[in-house]
């Protein structure tokens, strides 16, 4: 299954007239994690998938304030966690 139609299936979309628009959010997601200092690995693994899914939910749905704030909060959390993790982040020497 591809990230695409993982994205498809988590905002519950059955059509592909959306898929433009989806596929320029995961590629905003994914220059939005490079500007917090994570390298999105060729492979994506289960935890930056999960990530981008998020973004496109927040940016994406129609969501009421609280579920809007409740989802960021989340995506901002899930972007801090890898760009502090070993492994998702090519910051060179430091020190």
């Amino acid at each position: 299954m591809t990230l695409l139609d993982k994205i498809k299936l988590a905002l519950r979309i059955t059509v592909s007239n959306y898929d433009s628009e989806l596929t320029d959010l995961i590629s905003a997601a994914q220059l939005d994690l490079g500007i917090a200092g994570v390298v999105v690995p060729e492979t994506l693994t289960a935890i930056v998938e999960r990530a981008i899914i998020t973004y496109c939910k927040v940016h994406f749905s129609a969501l009421t304030d609280g579920e809007w704030s409740r989802l960021k909060a989340s995506y901002d959390e899930q972007k801090a966690q890898l760009a502090t993790a070993t492994g998702y982040t090519d910051w060179g020497d430091v020190g």
